[in-house]
């Protein structure tokens, strides 16, 4: 008999590890203290797996395999994957154990010992879920001098014939980011999200969360993300027939007490098995061909999927795991407790932060350019921001999260994701939002109590990381604008970030 172990983000009947099973191997899968646990993952983000989990198990007893299912509050649930594999060994004559690779380079490291552990063959096959093997994308990497996911987005589109024509790109251009940063205006009107029904196992599954991880970071209620295959594509059918056709216009703009806009909200879907990246990519491309949604909105999501998703993982991989530690700007600052509490005056980060707190959700633009600007600027340290990444949004796992953190938001690769460090001042939140209108601070003023805490942050940013960024091209303009700065202004803008950071020390010390 073959033990078959299926992971809480592999919920996919095409998952390498099922791809030859018959009825007669065991099927194991665990909630596990060790994984829900490691970080403090949010409330409905284990609502969700676990729900999921649960749903895609009776999938598999539906179509006659042999499932060996080991709840969270089971008494004899060992709390690590490992332990419970060895038990089943200990209980069925196993022949071998069969994963398809792990997420996160920590839990591939362990299984990899596992074969020594359990005195079994453990084989540990490819997770072919993805657009771009691991090794393909290696070879794509090898002998660059620089990793650009533009140039490695186009090779997609043309491996995979996504918006192509006989001429090269459908439209002339392969990217249309540049038509996709319009302000939001006063009448927008946003869609509902895609909401499901809570059943019976959804309602166990939140009252076993509520019981064993009451300190967890986040809110339960409302649950209403999808938890089987079959409402994942009712969402996926969701966004392309009421979202995708503003999601390009809109997808950078940040509205008050609309945590949703006109953004997809399946990445959690993708990210357990629910949907695969080619039927969401050929579902959007079908609407620009049948005129239902344009170019730039199109593109702007398969950009997303078959660019950025893949690309991410393809770093991770390429360079984990010394990868977790890079800090090449010596960021070092604690996480201020207002990421837990959003108990903040600046409102873009109490919207951003109170709305991840009851949606285990935001869109990309609150997390890189609000909440992870914020962390930029001020210097926080990489290790607690992943962390904090990583626990509070049910999309994120190690591979998607780190990338994102570390490169895109954080700098502290230096430059080896990103072209330059996503650093702004208070006028990019105010062009992109109407937060700034309901705040304390204004963002036209750039010094002093009442001027917002994201314009002193940027340049004292600049200026204390001038050794390290003054040579990158992208960077001229903010050194300019640096260099052209009296020395008093300089003073202020040193004395404006003592002072708020002496503020938040003294709040959170009550």
């Amino acid at each position: 008999m073959k033990l078959r172990l299926i992971l809480g983000d592999q919920l996919s009947l095409s998952v390498a590890s099922l791809t030859d099973a018959t009825k007669e191997d065991l099927i194991l899968m665990c909630e596990v203290r060790q994984e829900a646990t490691y970080v403090k993952h949010h409330k409905k983000k284990i609502v969700f797996l676990f729900s999921g989990m649960r749903h895609f198990a009776q999938t598999l007893v539906s179509q006659g395999f042999n499932v060996h299912y080991v709840a969270y509050d089971d008494p004899k649930n060992t709390g690590s994957l490992r332990d419970e594999v060895a038990r089943l060994t200990d209980v069925y004559d196993i022949s071998e154990v069969i994963v398809t690779a792990p997420g996160e380079y920590r839990l591939l490291a362990e299984m990899k010992q596992w074969s020594d552990a359990l005195s079994l063959p453990v084989t540990i096959r490819p997770d072919d879920r993805f657009l771009c093997t691991t090794d393909k994308f290696a070879a794509w990497a090898k002998d660059r001098k620089q990793l650009r996911m533009e140039h490695f987005y186009r090779e997609m589109r043309r491996k995979h014939a996504v918006l192509m024509s006989d001429d090269g790109p459908i439209g002339g251009k392969w990217n249309y980011d540049a038509d996709n940063r319009k302000s939001p205006p006063q009448n927008l009107k946003v869609p509902d999200p895609f909401q499901a029904d809570v059943d019976d196992i959804t309602q166990d599954v939140i009252a076993l969360v509520a019981e064993h991880f009451p300190d967890h970071f986040g809110d339960i209620y409302p649950f209403h993300f999808a938890v089987t295959r079959g409402a994942a594509l009712q969402a996926l059918d969701m966004f392309v027939d009421e979202r995708l056709r503003l999601f390009g216009d809109y997808q950078d703009a940040m509205v008050q007490d609309e945590p949703w806009m006109f953004h997809s909200h399946i990445g959690l879907y993708l990210n357990c098995g629910f949907l695969t990246p080619l039927e969401c990519i050929t579902r959007a491309e079908a609407a620009f061909h049948d005129g239902s949604a344009p170019l730039n909105a199109v593109e702007g999501f398969v950009r997303q999927i078959l660019g950025w998703r893949e690309y991410v993982r393809g770093i991770y991989w390429l360079k984990m795991p010394n990868y977790k530690a890079m800090n090449v700007l010596e960021a070092k600052r604690p996480l201020p407790e207002f990421y837990w509490t959003a108990d903040t005056q600046m409102n873009c980060m109490r919207q951003c932060i109170t709305e991840t707190k009851q949606n285990a959700y935001a869109h990309h633009i609150q997390r890189l350019m609000v909440l992870g600007n914020f962390a930029l600027i001020a210097g926080l340290a990489p290790a607690q921001v992943n962390d904090w990444y990583l626990l509070v949004y049910a999309d994120a796992y190690e591979w998607v999260e780190l990338p994102n953190v570390s490169g895109m938001i954080l700098f502290a690769d230096g430059g080896l994701l990103a072209s330059k460090p996503y650093a702004a001042s208070g006028a990019y939140i105010h062009k992109m939002s109407n937060y700034c209108e309901s705040c304390r601070y204004n963002p036209s003023v750039k010094n002093g109590p009442k001027a917002c805490p994201f314009n002193y942050l940027y340049w004292d940013f600049i200026d204390r990381n001038a050794a390290k960024l003054r040579g990158n091209p992208r960077m001229g303009f903010a050194y300019k604008g640096l260099d052209r700065m009296t020395d008093e202004k300089r003073s202020a803008i040193r004395a404006d970030t003592e002072r708020f950071f002496n503020e938040i020390e003294a709040y959170e010390k009550g």
